[in-house]
């Protein structure tokens, strides 16, 4: 089984950006970013309601990054420390060294290769340093982007579920996709 301590955060360093802990001086970016309607039309989570909200969960990620349940990166550029996304692994299945990976990031900042450099340094994370066996990525199916860098870093879909997740009243399906680490630098 695997054993995590993230006592000493893992800061990640890319070219251009700085994969770095959420702080509370985060809230109101990430309330932002949980109110956009374009960062949101795919994902799962609950709008939130106002920054305590943000406070909230970043208090809560923290709680469960010092637990060792998950470890959620902010990502932020090298010449600004604002926060214009996250990518985080989480869900974690220590026994069998298995654990999911996820991601949001600014619209100003889609399409620029963002998230192919974080999922870069964070596949690595997870497959040299925590020892996964493998990560997966519940998506909704619709999301052709989020496919698509998945399917880049050799992520493969290992399953369709037709309407199996509520959302606001609506049956949504979702695809989970997996990558193996012996797959991962082929």
């Amino acid at each position: 089984m695997l054993e995590f301590n993230f006592d000493l955060f893992p800061e990640l360093i890319t070219e251009r950006l700085v994969l770095r802990p959420l702080t509370l001086d985060d809230a109101p970016i990430l309330f932002e970013l949980n109110t956009n309607d374009d960062v949101l039309k795919y994902l799962d989570f609950l709008r939130m309601k106002n920054i305590e909200d943000a406070s909230n969960k970043i208090e809560k990620i923290n709680q469960d990054i010092k637990n060792s349940d998950c470890i959620y990166w902010a990502i932020s550029t090298k010449e600004n420390p604002k926060l214009i996304g996250t990518i985080c692994l989480f869900h974690f299945k220590k026994q069998h060294h298995r654990g999911e990976v996820g991601y949001m990031l600014h619209p100003n900042f889609w399409r620029k290769g963002i998230l192919q450099e974080c999922m870069h340094a964070v596949l690595d994370y997870g497959f040299d340093v925590l020892n996964f066996h493998s990560l997966e990525a519940i998506v909704d199916p619709e999301n052709a982007a989020s496919i698509g860098l998945l399917e880049k870093n050799k992520f493969v879909r290992e399953a369709y579920f037709k309407e199996d997740f509520l959302q606001d009243g609506k049956f949504l399906d979702t695809a989970i996709y997996s990558l193996l680490k012996s797959n991962w630098k082929k």
